[in-house]
């Protein structure tokens, strides 16, 4: 079958960008293989962004999703390396959540960041699946950090100076990622992230601990919550090995950010808003705790835990600002 030729679909998508109507556009002309995944269609929604559609072995699905931000005078030129930011997206969500909810289209539109915003699953949690012992799909760390990550180097012009950030389920999973892999990016960032999932002390006012949350996460998403990472009563080594709390003397070499709110409106709510008193008034414990931690441990750590602020887009995207120059820093970019 025959290939892709990218170079001259995108000259030609890039001449027409002036007209709206021929977004997106689809090329479809041949799957082109990576290792066991394929990569077998890419969609540019506009000049930018542009979405793969993967054939991917670890998750058994013919067409997971990952969406990048192209770097301004980008083409897949194998000789021209870019540095990588990493956007993981929460729970009950998808790839496209980044560009969706914030402005990461405009921020990052005169660096030369490549910007990869993979599907992670609705409540898919970062990991290789336990599955009972049986292991197999879903492989969301092979996923992305096996099969993704050949397909970003051997097409997509990818470098090997990696950054990682993620809000909520996607900021255990950036820390996850880092500490699992050390050497592999050089600053991972979270925002109101669930970074202690083992956590059980005292979580008052919330009525969940960490893995209350994750449980209950995968409950509200249709998933067995032991397929995961087994009963975390019985298997506490397995939720520990991807805990970030746990893995904290693994990420002290690495610069690293941290934010979350307390569940109390604030500056971004209008009046009347209910608190929450469930998600962030938890997510801060797990913060503050795992801040102290890294602290512990010497590692160099920036946490902003600004108090009013509930679990929404407004304080992700400021927090996503406010922490872009320690990650492009990082980058070298």
């Amino acid at each position: 079958m025959p290939r892709i030729d990218r170079r001259t679909f995108l000259a030609g998508a890039a001449a027409a960008a002036s007209t709206a109507a021929l977004w997106p556009t689809t090329a479809t002309a041949g799957a082109r293989s990576f290792g066991e995944a394929r990569v077998v269609a890419e969609t540019y929604v506009d000049a930018r962004t542009l979405d793969l559609t993967i054939d991917s072995p670890a998750l058994a699905d013919p067409a997971a999703k990952v969406r990048l931000l192209l770097p301004p005078g980008w083409t897949p030129n194998p000789a021209r390396r870019w540095p990588v930011l990493y956007l993981l997206h929460g729970a009950g969500d998808d790839y496209s959540s980044w560009t969706r909810s914030t402005d990461v289209t405009a921020l990052t539109q005169d660096t030369g960041v490549l910007v990869v915003m993979p599907t992670g699953g609705r409540a898919g949690f970062y990991s290789d699946w336990w599955n009972h012992g049986f292991g197999g799909a879903p492989a969301w760390e092979t996923f992305h950090l096996v099969e993704l990550l050949r397909i970003l180097e051997g097409g997509y012009g990818a470098g090997s100076s990696r950054v990682i950030a993620g809000l909520s389920m996607g900021g255990f999973g950036a820390m996850s990622y880092a500490a699992r892999h050390p050497g592999m990016f050089r600053a991972a960032a979270a925002y109101s992230g669930v970074v202690h999932t083992t956590y059980t002390g005292p979580h008052e006012p919330s009525p969940f601990d960490g893995p209350a949350l994750v449980r209950g996460t995968l409950q509200v998403e249709g998933f067995d919550p032991d397929a995961l990472w087994g009963d975390p009563a019985i298997d506490p080594g397995r939720w520990a090995a991807h805990c970030p709390y746990d893995l904290a003397y693994l990420l002290k070499d690495i610069p690293l950010y941290l934010s979350s709110g307390n569940g109390q409106p604030g500056p971004f709510e209008p009046p009347g808003t209910p608190a929450d008193p469930n998600i962030e008034p938890l997510i801060e414990i797990m913060n503050k705790a795992f801040a102290d931690r890294l602290r512990q441990l010497s590692a160099n750590v920036t946490a902003n835990l600004y108090g009013a602020g509930i679990h929404n887009w407004p304080y992700w995207e400021r927090e996503l600002h406010a922490s872009f120059p320690l990650l492009m820093n990082a980058a070298d970019v």
